[in-house]
């Protein structure tokens, strides 16, 4: 049994994954290969696309998912989270967490006798660079020897999609101002994946250096949940950060735009630019259901 916390969870396995999304969304595996499989899914911050994808996924692979907010269970009333993944593996083959805090889910995963996936934390949000690559992939038709930029702030999505990068021999950069950049610690590892695959990781706070020769150019939103008393100084300081139309011009000719959404139109991306013909936001938005049916099929599906 495994676990998706981090995507350090499926450094071996990501290739694999990757090729079963791609074979899941064309209808190219058995049909309902997860029938009698239930999924619990726990939610301590809101979702539309975590909660939808999972949800319509696990129809669509032949099993069921339950939805659980924090205010549901005991575990928002005290309960130790040890307690809530012995009860929850004893009904269930599976647990997905939107949580707001990374220790909680690896409490979670430590302590449950099935597969517990991350839906998001303050960390990390592996399933949305699993869906991301997936969308690359799409769209270039390989992912060797591209480069993608992150612009803004050095958040939980930027974290994971700087380790899963250099797994699939892709270049990273980061376009942070001082004080925005990503996790030390996760940027360490993602650094040695990168060596051991001659791919390049870099943070910088100068666009022109972080942009050149970029294939992909993705941004996210500045404040979010949980960032909102930070929310003026946030705007301030990532204002030279916005995605416009002239810091696309600094990527390459046929470089693409992603976010993974909810956006701020006028903040950290410009309506031409999320509206315009670089973006591919929504096939963004739909793969998060055919990665995170991969990622349903690997960890839940009887060998």
């Amino acid at each position: 049994m495994g676990n998706l916390v981090s995507i350090c969870d499926i450094k071996d396995d990501v290739h694999h994954i990757l090729d079963l999304a791609i074979k899941i969304k064309a209808g190219e595996v058995e049909d309902k290969p997860l029938e009698g499989k239930t999924l619990a899914m726990i939610f301590q911050k809101s979702s539309t696309r975590t909660r939808i994808s999972f949800d319509v996924g696990m129809y669509q692979l032949g099993g069921r998912a339950i939805f659980l907010s924090s205010n549901d269970l005991q575990m928002g009333r005290g309960e130790p989270i040890s307690d809530t993944a012995k009860v929850l593996s004893r009904f269930v083959d599976g647990i997905m967490i939107r949580a707001i805090e990374h220790h909680d889910v690896l409490e979670l995963a430590h302590y449950s006798d099935v597969p517990v996936i991350s839906g998001l934390t303050n960390i990390e949000h592996p399933c949305q660079a699993l869906a991301d690559v997936l969308t690359i992939k799409e769209h270039f038709g390989t992912l060797e020897n591209k480069k993608i930029c992150f612009v803004g702030d050095g958040n939980n999505v930027c974290n994971s999609l700087l380790l899963i990068a250099p797994l699939l021999g892709m270049d990273i950069s980061v376009a942070c101002p001082k004080g925005y950049e990503p996790d030390e610690h996760i940027l360490s590892i993602a650094k040695e994946y990168a060596d051991e695959r001659n791919t390049e990781v870099t943070v910088s706070s100068d666009l022109k250096v972080a942009l050149d020769n970029v294939d992909v150019v993705y941004t996210d939103v500045w404040v979010s949940m949980g960032d909102e008393s930070e929310e003026l100084q946030r705007k301030l300081d990532l204002s030279p950060y916005q995605v416009t139309c002239e810091l696309m011009n600094l990527a390459n000719d046929e470089a693409i735009f992603m976010h993974c959404l909810p956006a701020v139109r006028g903040q950290e991306v410009s309506a031409d630019v999320i509206d315009g013909s670089q973006s591919v936001v929504f096939d963004q938005a739909e793969n998060r259901m055919h990665a995170q049916n991969a990622v349903l099929y690997h960890f839940l599906k009887d060998d």
